[in-house]
């Protein structure tokens, strides 16, 4: 017996020794060396689908690209230092790939300080199947020349500097050197003073405008990429610009600009480059010789780039105002700099010696007399000059702009220009957009424009956020153009009208339809009247007027139009027959999405330079379960018989669906809240046999996370069905009740199987943070209703916190809640009506709705009242309904408020303004609540400074350690911190890599 204890000691201890050990939570320290793949540009497929490149980005070290072959293990990486964005290209054949390599994070570090000099970028070059690597120092931009494939261009960095960035008008040369290297040989050319390159298409010809000091030898030239001969198509003391080449890459366009004394802005012309087969022809139009058609005081403007129409018939541009330069009194100039030097009594008498008209001593005092009195003058007229002139400005009841949204569109009103064009064999110039439809936008294939005009509607809509326009018809062959459209609704992008690609068609939305207008005939007709379902959002719960779904597209024959329900697409044909006279009808593609809950909410464009959609290719869609939260891809056959075939159908986030140009190689990503997002690789069109590309967020395995995600249902006080996500802390143990945060923003129910990637967000607030360190955290869906934004919150939240408690996960002693901007406001207005939460972070919180309401939104401009009545605040205006404005106000309950509350606001906010917090703060502190309020000097609406975000990331955690695990609370929330003490206190708490 005694040897069988022995034993089974043995095992115990040895099987207590095997465990693995307690991964430890994750910190916001630790935040500063996770490397993930950028949201934004950070992976690229090659043409032919055999190489994949990611990039994985650090907050404060270096990044590194990543180039993976798809069929193999083969696999280059390679450091690019602390890049803004990515930057790479794959060559058309696939068989090299160029990418920027940036100053390393210290070293831009060191730069940015006093005294410290930018470091310019590289760009390497490799070769894919031998790894071999090619340097260029200097590089501002590159190119492959596209489909040839047989050189790449750098454009480099001056190294004398060049002209400020930002001053188009100065007179210093913007040109540089620009290095082609030839792929094959390895050789490169230098072509100097090139401040503009551009490829066609096919890589054959490379568009140059040079420009050199003094302007000499200023102009445009085409290199052809065969011979190497370079054709100088035009050369003048003028400056070059805006390379544009059409899509075929058949045409060029581009502008050509020169001085003028009597005007501030420069008078600029349109030149056309076409019929490349042979001799490039030139087509110049300068505006100062039409004296006929082009208007007077007016010149092309250099704010859009031209182009060319798809038949090369004509050239398309805007034009602006000539501003008058101010002539220089030069008695007031001469004046100005006499008054700036102050002359000794020695310089003084030297120039009265020189005066040589001087005869008597008599003539001696006169002229210090008049020297003396001639000073006194120049000192008065400097004076008078330099008088200082009001700064002020003039708010008038009739503006139809603000005067605030004003000055934040000032810069765009100075910019504003008219779509023109240039009929080349006519030699006529036509001005299609003037001062009263200012917005002409040209339809495909330039037959028709379409012009909007609100200004019979600019001052109601900005005041009560309903939009409206007048539409107009515009003939691109002559510039006719009608009204069409009187007082057209627009409750969202949808509801503008929609050009089909042959250009003679366009979509639009009235009342509760879909309307098709032919432009040819100038007829409309109701296109969706006969279907059996409806095509409004029912779901928006804004105060507009029966806003529409969306339009997936056009069909690439613009015979049919495919339209959204919210659940299914359906296809609808444009014409009321076939050829055989057989009449169409609209039917349903997707068949089961209304009846199975599920939404065909997303179709990919796979290739880029598609003109609509083909409807005899496969069409590709992302789904997503509306109840279950599962989400996948499915396939779309629209031939003899409908086939609609899902292919991915999992409980994760699927997405990001992208397809190689030249070959059926399919990449897409899954992600899980408890696995990052990763890119798989399919050779099949039915994504089948698919394997994992990368290996996204590498330290993943070496912190605890969470241990998974329940789905929640309720159902508010006023009988909506709604879900919350719950997400369970790291080591979760099943019986056991855990501290939690419930964080909210109208719905994100649908983010369950979204992966959170550890980062400092400009509001402080990371899921995975929070999870990975013993939190649970509950996200609940809030749908509103009219005048009672508040309430609504009230309405929803707490039975879905309530739903949630029954999970047995949340310890309903130990309940945070938290949300920022219009999240704050909800967690403002809860906690006045309800103390079953324990401690309360509110960032950029709107807390009285009556002073909110006439406020600025000063990011825009813009008036509160007009998001109010017709966006966020689902409001009437207050003296329509005081009483709802009262009711939804946290401001005027606060002294309900037993929950201790963390207040985020800053100064320079400019959507949720700092009075907002101010007001809420010192009220509280009026009546002794416990409160405190972070404010960050200089920042926005959320932190974007990152010493800001780490240090509010870190304070709200230890806030709601304190308040919800038992922690000891941090000196800045028990005792505060008195400004002098202030600077010791931050040093105290920074911390760094």
């Amino acid at each position: 017996m005694k040897k069988l204890f022995v034993l089974l000691g043995f095992f115990l201890s040895t099987f207590a020794i095997a465990q693995p050990k307690p991964k430890p939570a994750m910190t916001w320290k630790d935040v500063l060396t996770w490397k993930a793949i950028p949201g934004f540009g950070g992976t690229q497929l090659s043409p032919d689908g055999q190489w994949y490149a990611y990039v994985l980005s650090t907050y404060e070290s270096d990044a590194e690209l990543i180039i993976q072959k798809t069929t193999d293990s083969t696999k280059y990486v390679y450091p690019i230092g602390a890049p803004t964005f990515a930057q790479m290209s794959f060559s058309d054949n696939s068989k090299w790939i160029a990418f920027k390599v940036f100053a390393k994070d210290k070293d831009k570090k060191a730069a940015a300080k006093p005294g410290g000099k930018p470091i310019p970028d590289k760009v390497f070059l490799v070769e894919l199947a031998s790894n071999k690597k090619t340097e260029f120092d200097r590089v501002k931009s590159f190119a492959f020349n596209g489909e040839k494939a047989t050189h790449l261009a750098l454009s480099l960095t001056a190294a004398g500097g060049g002209a400020p960035a930002g001053s188009p008008s100065s007179d210093a040369a913007k040109g540089s050197d620009l290095l082609l290297f030839d792929l094959a040989t390895s050789k490169t050319q230098n072509i100097g003073n090139v401040s503009e390159m551009a490829f066609d298409k096919s890589g054959n010809w490379l568009a140059l405008t040079i420009d050199a000091n003094e302007k000499a030898g200023n102009g445009v030239q085409l290199r052809n990429m065969t011979t190497g001969v370079t054709l100088t198509m035009d050369n003048d003391k003028a400056r070059y610009q805006s390379l544009n080449w059409t899509e075929k890459g058949d045409a060029l366009a581009l502008l050509k600009s020169t001085k003028d004394e009597k005007y501030k802005n420069e008078r600029v012309g349109v030149l056309g480059i076409k019929n490349f087969g042979t001799m490039p022809e030139l087509t110049a139009y300068e505006p100062k010789t039409d004296s006929i058609n082009f208007p007077k005081g007016m010149t092309v403007s250099p704010n859009r780039s031209p182009y060319w129409s798809e038949d090369l018939t004509r050239l398309f541009f805007g034009i602006h105002k000539l501003e008058l330069a101010k002539k220089d009194d030069k008695k007031t100039a001469e004046a100005k700099k006499d008054s700036t030097k102050k002359l000794s009594d020695v310089e003084k008498l030297a120039k009265i010696k020189a005066d040589t008209t001087l005869k008597t001593l008599d003539d001696l005092q006169k002229a210090l007399a008049k020297l003396k009195t001639d000073s006194t003058k120049t000192t008065v007229a400097a004076k008078t000059d330099d008088a200082e002139k009001p700064e002020v400005t003039v708010w008038h009841w009739q503006d139809k702009r603000l005067q605030s949204r004003q000055q934040v569109q000032e810069t765009q009103d100075k910019n504003q220009n008219y779509l023109s064009m240039y009929d080349v064999a006519a030699k006529k110039f036509i001005q299609l957009a003037d001062s009263t439809v200012k917005n002409v936008s040209a339809a495909p294939k330039q037959l028709f424009g379409l012009g909007t005009d609100n200004s019979n509607y600019e001052l109601e809509s900005s005041l009560d956020g309903q939009n409206y326009v007048d539409v107009y018809l515009v003939d691109l062959k002559t510039g006719k153009r009608d009204k069409i459209r009187e007082k057209h609704y627009l409750p969202s992008f949808w509801a503008s009208p929609q050009p089909s690609p042959d250009g003679t068609k366009f979509l639009y939305w009235e009342g509760t339809h879909y309307f098709l207008y032919d432009m040819i005939n100038k007829t409309s007709r109701n296109l969706t009247q006969d279907i059996k379902t409806s095509f409004v959002d029912v779901e928006d719960d804004h105060n507009q007027k029966t806003p529409p779904y969306g339009i997936i597209g056009w069909s690439s024959d613009s015979k049919a139009v495919l339209l959204s329900d919210g659940w299914d697409i359906w296809q609808v044909p444009t014409d009321l027959k076939d050829a055989k006279g057989k009449a169409l009808i609209a039917f349903n593609l997707t068949q089961n999405g209304k009846r199975d809950k599920i939404r065909y909410e997303q179709r990919y464009q796979l290739d880029p330079e598609e003109k609509g959609i083909d409807l005899k290719k496969p069409i590709y869609v992302r789904i997503y379960g509306e109840w279950t939260k599962k989400s996948g891809l499915a396939r779309i056959e629209n031939g003899k018989t409908l086939v609609v075939k899902p292919l991915i159908w999992e409980d994760a986030a699927i997405g990001s669906l992208t397809k190689a140009k030249k070959a059926d190689v399919f990449v897409f990503s899954r992600e899980t809240f408890t696995k990052p997002r990763q890119y798989f690789v399919s050779n099949s069109v039915e994504l089948t046999s698919e394997k994992q590309l990368t290996k996204n967020a590498p330290l993943f395995d070496k912190y605890a996370w969470s241990a998974g995600t329940r789905l929640v249902d309720y159902v508010s006080d006023k009988g909506d069905s709604l879900q919350g996500a719950l997400f369970l802390p790291a080591g979760y143990e099943q019986g056991k009740k855990y501290p939690t945060i419930i964080y909210y923003y109208e719905k994100l129910s649908q983010s369950l199987h979204n992966f959170s990637n550890p980062s400092y967000s400009g509001t402080g607030w990371n899921p995975a943070i929070y999870t990975s360190n013993g939190y649970a955290v509950f996200i609940p869906d809030i749908v509103y209703k009219l005048n009672d934004p508040g309430m609504s919150a009230v309405w929803c939240v707490l039975p879905g916190v309530k739903a949630a408690l029954k999970t047995g996960v949340i310890d309903e002693a130990r309940m945070g809640i938290h949300g920022h901007s219009w999240g704050g406001y909800q967690t403002s207005f809860l906690i006045t009506q309800t103390n079953m939460f324990k401690a309360a972070a509110a960032g950029a919180p709107l807390t009285d709705m009556i002073s909110m309401y006439n406020l600025i939104y000063k990011n825009s401009g813009t008036s509160n009242g007009q998001i109010f009545e017709g966006s966020q605040g689902r409001l009437v205006a207050p003296w329509e309904n005081w009483d709802a404005y009262h009711r939804n106000s946290p401001i005027y309950h606060v002294t309900k408020v037993q929950t201790p509350l963390l207040l985020l606001h800053n100064d320079a906010d400019g959507a949720v303004d700092f009075t907002q917090g101010v007001e809420f703060y010192t009220a509280l502190r009026r009546l002794k609540k416990p409160v405190v309020m972070m404010q960050y000097k200089g920042e926005n609406h959320g932190l974007a400074k990152q010493p800001n975000r780490k240090d509010y990331s870190v304070r709200m955690m230890e806030f709601f350690d304190a308040q919800l695990k038992g922690k000891p609370a941090p000196e800045w929330w028990s005792k505060g911190i008195p400004r002098l003490d202030l600077e010791k206190h931050l040093e105290n708490r920074i911390f760094e890599d």
